[in-house]
Order: structure tokens, then sequence, then C-alpha cells
């Protein structure tokens, strides 16, 4: 089972990683020590700026992209980590600084690791 949480509200729950491209501001190196951060499974800067000009008008497009971007080769080896991080502990908590979650990469990560 795969657990979505905002990073500034994370508890310490084991095992998490972090799926954000940028350290989320704010937060200390030690509040995340033990969590593991696979930026790779993140959009790339250009398009995770390019969703932020226009995210109504741009976020279908911005989903479509990151699935192709998730197809290359090292965003590939990243989504197989996070998913033999999964598969050893049967519970992953993924964690973001996306403020709304629902309009933001994790669903497209997500359908990518449950696919």
């Amino acid at each position: 089972m795969y657990n979505i949480q905002r990073v500034y509200t994370y508890q310490h729950q084991q095992p998490a990683v972090l799926i954000d491209r940028l350290w989320p501001r704010g937060i200390s190196k030690i509040r995340l020590s033990g969590v593991e951060w696979i930026k790779a499974v993140a959009p790339s800067g250009q398009l995770r700026k390019w969703l932020h000009q226009n995210p109504e008008n741009h976020y279908q497009e911005f989903c479509r992209l990151y699935q192709q971007e998730l197809s290359l080769p090292q965003q590939q080896e990243a989504l197989r980590t996070l998913i033999q991080l999964h598969e050893q502990h049967q519970q992953l908590w993924l964690l973001t600084a996306a403020k709304d979650i629902d309009h933001s990469h994790v669903p497209v990560l997500l359908a990518q690791l449950q696919a």
C-alpha cells in the first residue's frame, strides 16, 4: 500500500520516501532523517515550472508529458527502486510538499506505480 502525505505533516512513519525534485522549504534534513529522497521520480524542473505558470489550463498536458518523462531510463530505474521498497515493506509513505496533491505529479506517479 502506498500512502501519500504532505511532508509538512509527516510524523516519522517508516518507511518513507520524498518524491519531490526540490527539497521542501523550511524542512531540515534532520527532521527527515531516515527518509529516502528519490528525486528522479519527480517531474523535471522545466515541466514543473511550466505547470505552475497556469495550473488549471496546463494540468492535463502536464500529466501526459510527465508520463513521458517517467518512461525515460533514469526515471524507470527510480520507479523500480520505489517498487522494491514497497515490496520490502508492504507499506510505503510517499512524501510531497505539493499543496494540492490531487493536481500535482503524485496521482500520475501513483498510477505508474500501481500499473
